[in-house]
């Protein structure tokens, strides 16, 4: 094993991936420098036609990727901040989305949306969203989320091999996580839930930073409160049998989620849980999410993002 960042395992994917297979390659804004790294030293190998930098369009990023999947290569479109691809809607949801049902299937689109996201580094209303439940809710898209190094590397290199488009969203507050991952190759499949932290009393299910936010808080409440955290990974296919499991196990649950409460991904895992568990809850769910406000800058943002504070009032107040 060997221990890196997570930027370098996204990197290390992509680089990987770019060898394997030569119709693999990048297209974006400055993806041969890397505006967030996981880029960066690409085009040094490959060049700038398989590291193709565009124009500030993210219509044109999407478009191209789109049309090339059809035909055969496998482009990974980065669009620096996820808050940019509602400029890419029709492109994301309405073509790469549907296209291989309406055609009967006599095509293929496999390519990867990628993009940071999330919030805590008081960038504003424009650069801090998760919007996880945009591409959920949307039939033909797969969505993958990663929270560790390991689950970075992984889970790119088995979104690059899907032949279905695959929105893969990272965190920018994670780039610098560091973490273990194999010397050789490995993959993480796509719809397969990972147990971060076993427990017995309290079942959190979180995504992306969330992930280790409630790993800090189940660290701190050992003592009183054994606490299993549960990181779906890839949120289209979502892996619900592994989460049901966990809550049949504990009977209580909390559902932690980045994207706004209202109509997110926490809404949804909470209404799948109501369905398959209902019987074996102890205690009402509790969704943690951002309020349903655009994301302020500057400290202001605190009060609409999901805190630390706010998983272990809620372990806390369903553990008693």
């Amino acid at each position: 094993m060997k221990e890196i960042r997570f930027v370098q395992a996204i990197n290390e994917a992509l680089e990987e991936e770019l060898s394997r297979d030569e119709k693999v390659y990048i297209i974006g804004e400055d993806v041969q420098a890397g505006t967030f790294g996981v880029s960066t030293g690409l085009v040094h190998k490959f060049g700038p036609e398989r590291i193709m930098d565009t124009p500030l369009s993210e219509t044109v990023i999407a478009g191209a990727a789109v049309g090339s999947a059809m035909t055969g290569y496998r482009p990974v479109a980065e669009f620096m901040f996820a808050d940019f691809m509602y400029v890419a809607g029709d492109e994301i949801f309405a073509k790469a989305a549907k296209w291989r049902f309406i055609h009967g299937g006599t095509v293929e689109l496999p390519l990867v949306f990628m993009a940071s996201m999330g919030g805590y580094a008081k960038l504003g209303a424009e650069h801090s969203q998760s919007p996880e439940s945009m591409f959920m809710h949307t039939p033909g898209l797969k969505l993958v989320v990663p929270s560790t190094p390991y689950d970075a590397k992984g889970l790119m290199k088995s979104a690059i091999r899907d032949n279905n488009p695959v929105v893969y969203l990272f965190h920018k507050r994670l780039l610098g996580l560091k973490g273990e991952i194999p010397e050789e190759e490995y993959v993480v499949p796509l719809g397969q839930a990972d147990i971060k932290r076993e427990g017995t009393d309290v079942t959190v299910v979180a995504t992306g930073m969330m992930v280790q936010f409630a790993l800090k808080v189940a660290e701190e409440l050992k003592e009183k409160v054994s606490v299993e955290v549960i990181d779906p990974r890839t949120l289209e296919p979502l892996d619900i049998d592994t989460i049901i499991e966990s809550v049949k196990k504990t009977g209580r649950a909390i559902v932690v989620d980045e994207d706004t409460k209202r109509c997110g991904v926490a809404s949804e895992i909470m209404a799948q849980i109501m369905e398959l568990a209902f019987d074996y809850l102890d205690a009402p769910i509790q969704r943690i999410a951002a309020a349903n406000y655009p994301i302020p800058g500057g400290f202001m943002e605190d009060y609409v993002l999901p805190q630390t504070k706010d998983i272990k009032a809620a372990i806390e107040a369903i553990a008693d």
